[in-house]
């Protein structure tokens, strides 16, 4: 029986022998290029070095190594045992090999800049496959090795941002000719193909702040990876629930990162459809004996093949003998335990409450094992929110103007209930607001403030222009 790390490790080779056979027949590469042979070295300083990465170095990796690479080089690897590997220490300090792109990724990367392919994609891929097929060969995948495999999957993508290189297949749409008429949608349109994991962390990377978040998040979707390929082999998988408790303040992205995770899971087929719905106790409990059960199975339903995110979980425990709070957390808990391949939960508070609802009832706390902090931003990150919905709007601060949003958050108080991005939103359409009515409002002397800008004759208003309506001065920004 061929080992695990075989078919990956071929697909390695296969696909980027033939594009390193070509660099190497370019005069001009002649004397950099490492040679043929090399891809295969290549896969195999990947493969021990992802062995190495939690430096337990376990049998199973160890005969993988072995029996996949012994018949491709005329060593004595071939006729090793583990034992030989680690008193040979073969693969001992190896992890040290993915602290940088190498040699071979930099001529894919460059042949790509120069030429417009995406070899270096592929690169991307086959060793992302390597890495988590090493990764499978434990029951018990260590956090170490999952968080060294998202650094090294970071740190190609970055080299490859760096140089423009483009995802395979992005194209431009054309556009559609006016004169034909759009088809009328059919009753049940088809899903749209599932995003690549790849694109949906780069999205997540992408928010400002919650560093710790995202780390969270890219280990449950290496964990998830890496289970998926146990699936795949036949081999046993310890299966953990998918359920979570994200905590915080309104307004920490909670919502945003949610809906990010339910395309993970879809891509990653733990449910089929991925779409988030959202809900909270209104939509959950009813008033009435008998009906809170009917609404709980409705918000589900809702939510079958994707994720339900329940905001403000908590409400759901509070309330006194005759409120029916219980009742849905009751329903709740035993439509998770009907549908557990069918839809993931993530409850949703703040950090203290979301306790108390953990505890209300003795399923949850096993249905929620994972719990993700998110924090308050920074002064530095919400201006950074503020300036990307400028950006997005065509606005923008003036540095005195920038000078009085800091000072406004700054005078916010950071207790239980900040609003975090919520408030930013509402300090731009505030400002928003403030700046049309500087611009239109009458002066004292009966002309516009825009018209006296810029230098009308009394009379018919000049409009203003398009600097003044995309500018936010310090005023627009006082509350």
């Amino acid at each position: 029986m061929a080992s695990p790390l075989t078919e990956p490790v071929e697909r390695f080779v296969r696909e980027l022998g033939p594009v390193l056979d070509r660099i190497a027949a370019d005069a001009r590469m002649q004397s950099s290029h490492p040679g043929g042979q090399d891809v295969t070295l290549e896969a195999y300083n990947l493969a021990t070095a992802f062995i190495d990465a939690d430096g337990l170095h376990t049998d199973e990796e160890l005969w993988a190594l072995i029996e996949t690479f012994g018949p491709r080089f005329e060593t004595m690897l071939g006729m090793a045992t583990p034992a030989d590997v680690r008193t040979a220490r073969l693969v001992v300090g190896h992890r040290a090999w993915l602290d940088t792109p190498s040699v071979l990724f930099e001529i894919l990367v460059g042949d790509d800049h120069r030429g417009g392919t995406t070899n270096s994609w592929t690169y991307y891929d086959a060793a992302v496959d390597i890495a988590h097929t090493i990764a499978s060969l434990d029951l018990h995948p260590s956090a170490s090795e999952l968080d060294t495999i998202e650094r090294y999957r970071a740190l190609l993508l970055g080299r490859m941002e760096n140089w423009g290189i483009p995802k395979p297949g992005t194209v431009t749409a054309a556009p559609t000719p006016a004169a034909a008429p759009a088809a009328a949608a059919p009753a049940d349109e088809p899903l749209a193909p599932a995003r690549p994991i790849a694109e949906l962390l780069a999205e997540l990377d992408k928010l400002v702040g919650l560093e710790g978040v995202k780390n969270e998040v890219k280990l449950v979707t290496a964990l998830l990876q890496v289970q998926r390929l146990r699936k795949k082999r036949k081999l046993p998988v310890v299966e953990s629930s998918r359920h979570l408790v994200f905590t915080g303040n309104p307004g920490t992205g909670k919502t945003t990162v949610a809906r990010l995770l339910a395309q993970i899971y879809r891509t990653l087929e733990v449910v089929e459809k991925g779409q988030l719905v959202e809900t909270d106790r209104s939509q959950l409990v009813a008033g009435y004996v008998g009906q809170t059960a009917i609404q709980v199975r409705q918000v589900v339903d809702r939510a079958l093949g994707g994720v339900l995110l329940v905001d403000e979980a908590y409400a759901l425990a509070r309330g006194d003998e005759r409120d029916f709070g219980q009742e849905a957390i009751d329903t709740l808990v035993k439509l998770m335990e009907d549908h557990r391949d069918d839809f993931v939960v993530i409850a949703a508070g703040y950090t203290d409450e979301m306790d108390e609802f953990v505890n209300s009832n003795p399923g949850l706390r096993s249905r929620f094992p994972k719990t993700i902090n998110f924090p308050d931003y920074s002064t530095d990150e919400l201006v950074r929110i503020f300036q990307s919905m400028c950006e997005a709007s065509s606005y923008k601060l003036t540095a005195e103007a920038e000078q009085a949003l800091r000072a406004t958050l700054d005078g916010q108080p950071r207790d239980k209930g900040f609003g975090n991005a919520r408030l930013v939103r509402n300090l731009f359409e505030a400002a928003c607001a403030r700046q049309a009515g500087r611009l239109v409002a009458p002066s004292a002397g009966g002309r516009g403030t825009v018209g006296e800008a810029v230098g009308e004759a009394v009379g018919e208003p000049a409009e203003p222009t398009d600097e003044q309506l995309m500018t936010l001065l310090p005023d627009d920004l006082t509350a």
